[in-house]
């Protein structure tokens, strides 16, 4: 199942996509049920366990005379304002951490530890939407197509064989970056978080549409030309290992988002450089799940 987050009418809501074509809003549904009413998508995620959802689920095709286009709608971030900052995971494609080695962007090649850092998303922009970047704080400004876990449950000191059970679906996300900010800074929180940098859509698909271990084929494009392109199979640290380590004294709370590292080919790593410029546009592919499409803007 497809969720997603969307603006009609000027207003946003939320629902199911139940074809390529069509979406049926939760919100009324929720409302017949009689549950407390669950304003957004994150508000679901956290109020009703995985096995109340299903329940819902299930009453679906009762409602589909509810449903409305896809192409009417505007796409939203699938968790616009997440509860807290996005949990990120550095360095963990091999090929990757390697090229940033060689540019001397890190000390070290292969991490022996999962490397975790945050990033503002205040708030995450969607499918369609515009990375607007203000060109006198980053002119090196780079794309990172990744894998994103959608947590579906509050958890902590989790083990790793139990940790499919904290999942509730997986997203895109482009972690979008300003490298003069991170060399300037020799950290990467900053260059990380800018206002529209965090880009995570076009939508949530549930765990249940995947089996571990997770092997899709991720990839990323600029102006059509492939950039990225590997599989989440050659994740260092993959993702049943990476929730439970992170859970480790960190409670994990329903709704939180964890991306999961970006493949090779990032524009800062290339010879001449393939930094984003104003115009370009930007295409994360995982298989399963879709494609998140953005243009850049300097503004």
């Amino acid at each position: 199942m497809k969720y997603l987050t969307y603006e009609i009418n000027s207003e946003m809501s939320y629902g199911v996509l139940v074809d390529e074509n069509n979406i049926l809003p939760l919100k009324p549904i929720i409302q017949e049920f009689g549950l407390n009413n669950a304003p957004d998508l994150l508000s679901f995620i956290r109020q009703y366990n995985i096995q109340t959802v299903n329940d819902i689920l299930e009453a679906l095709p009762r409602y589909a005379e509810q449903m409305i286009p896809l192409n009417s709608v505007k796409l939203l971030s699938p968790i616009p304002y997440p509860r807290r900052n996005i949990f990120c995971v550095g360095k963990n494609y091999a090929e990757h951490a390697a090229e940033i080695a060689n540019i001397g962007a890190s000390n070290s090649s292969i991490p022996k530890e999962p490397i975790y850092f945050s990033k503002v998303a205040d708030p995450a922009i969607g499918d369609g939407s515009l990375i607007s970047i203000r060109s006198e704080f980053a002119s090196l400004l780079d794309y990172e197509a990744e894998l994103v876990i959608v947590i579906g449950k509050d958890g902590k000191d989790i083990a790793e064989e139990e940790a499919d059970n904290y999942i509730f679906g997986y997203a895109i996300g482009n972690d979008i970056s300003a490298r003069d900010i991170q060399n300037k800074k020799l950290q990467w929180f900053k260059g990380k978080s800018l206002d529209n940098a965090a880009v995570i859509g076009p939508w949530i698909v549930s765990k249940d549409e995947f089996t571990l271990p997770l092997e899709l084929n991720i990839s990323s494009k600029v102006n059509g030309e492939i950039r990225q392109q590997s599989n989440t199979k050659n994740l260092i640290f993959n993702i049943t290992h990476i929730i439970s380590d992170l859970s480790q004294g960190l409670t994990l709370r329903a709704g939180d988002l964890i991306m999961t590292g970006t493949p090779a080919g990032v524009g800062i790593a290339m010879d001449p450089l393939g930094v984003l410029q104003s115009g370009d546009v930007v295409e994360c592919e995982i298989t399963g799940i879709g494609t998140l499409t953005n243009e850049v803007r300097f503004v």
